[in-house]
């Protein structure tokens, strides 16, 4: 998904600058399966609980209906276990909505044991592989500050 406007009739419209953002960041020494993974289940916390980032249903040419998406890009970027530690403490001051997924949580089998994973740690304690994070985007930049894009 890019930052464009729809085209209609032909002609695409000027790109779209969003006044806020979401990101995706992840510790650089996931393996591929764990990055994708990680990955959904942390925008999935973003999606159920900030109605203002879904956009509109689909529905093709046939007029078959799917389900919205995010009304703006995901940015993914990757950084050092350092990285992802700092990133959260400044997300927590600063309040922003965000999601986590920490080592324990590839261990586990459904939500159940997943939540009752993280209870189970205190928040300096966190193995953090992942944190996703939703507001303004000079916040969430300096949210991600010393993060890269993701390859």
């Amino acid at each position: 998904m890019n930052a464009e406007a729809p085209v209609h009739d032909g002609a695409a419209a000027a790109p779209v600058r969003f006044d806020t953002k979401i990101a995706v960041l992840l510790r650089e020494d996931l393996e591929t399966w764990q990055r994708l993974n990680v990955t959904a289940f942390l925008v999935s916390g973003l999606g159920t609980q900030l109605p203002e980032v879904i956009g509109e249903p689909y529905e093709d040419a046939d007029g078959v209906p799917y389900l919205p998406m995010f009304r703006q890009p995901v940015l993914v970027f990757e950084g050092t276990k350092e990285t992802l530690t700092a990133a959260h403490s400044r997300a927590l001051s600063r309040a922003l909505p965000r999601a986590l997924f920490t080592s324990d949580l590839f261990a586990t089998g459904h939500d159940g044991a997943n939540r009752a994973a993280v209870r189970a740690v205190g928040t300096d304690a966190l193995d953090l592989v992942g944190l996703a994070v939703y507001g303004p985007r000079n916040a969430v930049d300096k949210v991600l500050k010393g993060a890269r894009m993701h390859p």
